[in-house]
């Protein structure tokens, strides 16, 4: 199989996991957007930096932004393993929303205190893991250009026609994959 092939194959696993992860808290994938993998040379410069990385995006917005970042909770969803939310990030100088997500976490995986910091809702993940000092690893894994639909409109404030992008990643905690996040970021102002 090439890497035409590969990266299709990969596009078709991995949207249906981005999916996955949207119906915890929507009916359907098109409620956020129109998603297509773009790799990240096709990424405008601005959207490259952001978002094309295996750091944290807490990290990566606060210092494009020259800006701490706060957590807005829109909704929370849980069963017995795991722990999800979907979440605004904004800009603490004021109150600029950065970037949109959608993350599921297995807290067993985490120490106690670390787990609470996070379901308090009160700080980004990334500060909650750094914070704790957490053995974590980020694993950029696709990277989407995305058509935004009803809820991304809505909450980045951005119009139908406007494209924007997003990435589907994974934190590894002490080499077990313990977080799968969706996040989209806002076009920069």
């Amino acid at each position: 199989m090439n890497r035409s092939s590969n990266h299709l194959t990969d596009a078709k696993l991995y949207t249906s996991s981005a999916a996955r992860l949207a119906s915890l808290f929507y009916d359907n994938l098109a409620e956020l957007g129109e998603f297509a993998p773009v790799s990240a040379d096709d990424l405008p410069e601005a959207f490259r930096r952001l978002l094309a990385h295996n750091e944290h995006m807490t990290v990566t917005l606060e210092s494009a932004y020259d800006s701490l970042v706060d957590v807005a909770v829109l909704a929370e969803w849980r069963d017995e393993a795991s722990y999800a939310r979907n979440s605004l990030l904004a800009r603490m100088t004021d109150g600029a929303i950065l970037q949109f997500g959608i993350m599921r976490i297995w807290l067993a995986d985490l120490p106690v205190n670390a787990s609470e910091e996070i379901t308090d809702k009160k700080l980004p993940l990334g500060r909650v893991l750094i914070q704790h000092n957490v053995l974590r690893e980020v694993e950029l894994i696709m990277l989407w250009r995305i058509r935004p639909g009803p809820a991304l409109r809505r909450h980045l404030n951005v119009s139908k026609e406007q494209l924007i992008f997003g990435r589907s990643a994974q934190i590894l905690v002490d080499d077990r994959p313990t977080v799968q996040i969706l996040e989209i970021v806002a076009p920069m102002k």
